[in-house]
């Protein structure tokens, strides 16, 4: 497997993985519509890499894998401190990172976590935050694994309102 940063090129890609990550994400809870949400990923993603804000990474099959060689089975998108407030510590944000499923437990999302922990730490992160829907256990188990805890909680409650029936 290759991990590197992505090209302009590969944002249709990583757009069409993200929308399999945000219809994944519906079964535990998540309000993002995937699909309609496709293009502009796709646009955020071209102009990121070009304004060198939001780092993208792809993990990419090579003969180890029963792929197609330079098949994108997986990406992580993250960002170096961003904190609109005064803080103790410089925050990277791990924004998304998503293997696809017929690849995962094969160490793709730990090389993808490291590569961006190395890349943040290079910019003079001190810490790394991120953020998983509370149902969706086997992303926490994956990064309780990997060293992350709990460090806010962020809590939801449903309101009746003329816009409840959206998606």
């Amino acid at each position: 497997m290759n991990v590197e940063r992505a090209n302009t090129d590969a944002a249709d890609a990583i757009a069409d993985l993200w929308v399999d990550l945000a219809e994944e994400q519906r079964d535990v809870g998540s309000h993002l519509q995937a699909a309609e949400n496709r293009d502009m990923i796709g646009e955020n993603v071209r102009r990121a890499i070009v304004a060198d804000g939001l780092y993208v990474a792809v993990a990419e099959a090579d003969d180890e894998f029963d792929a197609d060689p330079g098949t994108m089975l997986g990406f992580v998108m993250f960002s170096a401190g961003s904190e609109l407030l005064a803080t103790t510590a410089t925050r990277g944000t791990i924004e998304n990172l998503y293997v696809r499923p017929e690849y995962r437990d094969q160490g793709i999302g730990g090389e993808l976590l490291a590569t961006a922990e190395e890349q943040l730490a290079a910019r003079g992160v001190d810490a790394v935050k991120l953020e998983v829907l509370a149902a969706n256990e086997a992303a926490r188990r994956f990064y309780r694994r990997h060293g992350y805890d709990p460090h806010r909680v962020q809590l939801e409650k449903p309101v009746e309102s003329d816009n409840h029936s959206k998606g």
